[in-house]
């Protein structure tokens, strides 16, 4: 899959078959929206291509209008998505910055200046509830006017649905904000998950007898927040458990970071003490613990961690007599 920065590449496909959105998650509607267009760039000989944002457009109104509570929390990261997107099988995708010219742009131009001349659009898939241009303009109707006069056909996918609930981002999020891991696995198609490098940290947790890798999550308002039983994979042969912050850590750091830090309960020995920094992970948050909370001294929160280690083991452990009772009935 190639990824773009914009519009002004000469390796941009001169053609494509195009889908507009935030993709945040990539979800299991999203899935469905990208299975669709995979199959309509097949029988018109065009390669798949994927048009996002970043930052998401809500965050700059929010930020514009000097009221950041107002910008969703994000579920994925860049990487995370553009992961997702390629294992859906795109193509090409182009990220454009949402600024104030961007947000600007008349509907028209919008057709005219992105889908035409900067990205060869000769298909255009859009959801349901899709509208662009300044101040949302454009909507479906327009843009399927314009393709006529224009040379490019524009179709688009209702919701989609799971067990009688719309799929979407707002309801990964809700499901992520109050623990359910579950709701939101089903929603995602597959356990909620954050990727990245290992980056060195403090070292505290070396010193409080808890090593921990540390994965930075760029954006300052995750949907998830809290302390989780996770696996861990990039390690080694098999997927590792351990139990997972990800959060603030308000007890030893004030600087509002948001950092993903997972004590591993099998350190595989062939790595050594330092042989996890550098490597990419990734990290599934199979059920949330508790909240993230402040404690009174690193004694306290040992305690805490040593708590927490003790039911991420007891979750784990729990989830694996399931999984082989499952596979002994299936078998």
């Amino acid at each position: 899959m190639r990824v773009f920065r914009g519009f002004h590449h000469p390796g941009i496909a001169p053609a494509c078959a195009l889908t507009i959105g935030n993709f945040d998650g990539v979800h299991r509607g999203h899935q469905a929206m990208l299975a669709l267009l995979r199959s309509e760039a097949r029988h018109r000989g065009l390669p798949a291509c994927v048009l996002s944002f970043e930052p998401h457009p809500r965050d700059y109104f929010a930020a514009l209008s000097g009221k950041p509570e107002l910008a969703p929390a994000r579920i994925a990261t860049l990487r995370d998505k553009l992961g997702e997107l390629e294992r859906c099988g795109i193509d090409q995708v182009v990220v454009a910055r949402f600024d104030r010219a961007f947000a600007a742009q008349p509907p028209e131009a919008f057709i005219d200046d992105v889908l035409v001349r900067g990205l060869g659009a000769r298909y255009v898939l859009v959801g349901d509830d899709f509208r662009f241009g300044a101040k949302r303009a454009g909507d479906y109707a327009m843009l399927d006017a314009a393709g006529v006069q224009r040379g490019f056909d524009v179709a688009r996918m209702q919701s989609y649905e799971v067990h009688g609930l719309r799929v979407s981002s707002s309801a990964v999020r809700e499901a992520l904000a109050r623990g359910d891991m579950a709701a939101a696995a089903t929603l995602l198609g597959r356990p909620y998950s954050i990727s990245g490098h290992v980056v060195h940290g403090r070292k505290l947790g070396r010193d409080l007898g808890f090593r921990t890798l540390n994965l930075r999550f760029h954006h300052p308002n995750p949907a998830a927040l809290g302390i989780f039983a996770v696996q861990v994979h990039g390690l080694a042969e098999a997927a590792l458990p351990g139990v997972a912050s990800l959060g603030r850590r308000p007890t030893v750091d004030d600087s509002g970071r948001v950092l993903l830090e997972v004590h591993c309960l099998e350190w595989p020995a062939a790595l050594g003490a330092e042989g996890a920094y550098g490597k990419i992970v990734r990290v599934e948050l199979l059920h949330k613990l508790r909240d993230e909370a402040r404690y009174d001294g690193l004694d306290a929160l040992t305690a805490a961690i040593r708590k927490d280690v003790e039911d991420a083991r007891a979750f784990l452990a729990a989830a694996q007599r399931r999984q082989t009772t499952r596979d002994r009935i299936q078998g």
